[in-house]
């Protein structure tokens, strides 16, 4: 069988940790150090997701025992979470956590008092939009558009 046999047969065992682990791991700790909330959201989505997926291998270990691929569609699966071409754990969040769970949305982060004072203000649709425009175009692209349309 050789060492790609090896390889191919272990995949999950030798991807799997970079993936499901320090690649969000990494990921989070530099979402912690941005001013932006939207990258928090992914990482402590994701975070969530796979203490989900956890709970569910530690209880029924004896069922996916004699489920030879599940390691491979974890593995799918957690990809599809964590790489950013895909951001599933936003899309989670997005499309299903946040229709059935509400919460009074808060701002943290780096910002200024004033601007956290404007950010509570919006729904999370339009934060998230701020941010992004903040992100593209820089705080002073949001602070004239907000005086354009308060004169």
């Amino acid at each position: 069988m050789g060492v790609l046999g090896v390889v191919a047969k272990r995949l999950d065992a030798f991807v799997g940790p970079g993936i499901m682990l320090v690649f969000p791991l990494y990921a989070s700790l530099r979402a912690i150090e941005s001013p932006s909330s939207l990258d928090d959201q992914q990482w402590l989505t994701y975070w969530i997701i796979y203490s989900f997926i956890s709970i569910f291998e530690l209880s029924f270990w004896r069922i996916l025992v004699w489920l030879p691929f599940w390691p491979y569609i974890k593995l799918l699966f957690c990809m599809w979470l964590v790489l950013p071409v895909f951001s599933g754990a936003s899309y989670i969040y997005m499309n299903f956590v946040r229709k059935y769970v509400k919460f009074g949305g808060t701002v943290n982060g780096g910002y200024p008092e004033e601007r956290k004072k404007v950010l509570q203000m919006l729904s999370l649709d339009a934060r998230i939009a701020v941010n992004q425009y903040a992100d593209k175009n820089g705080w002073s692209a949001v602070e004239k558009a907000i005086k354009a349309v308060s004169n």
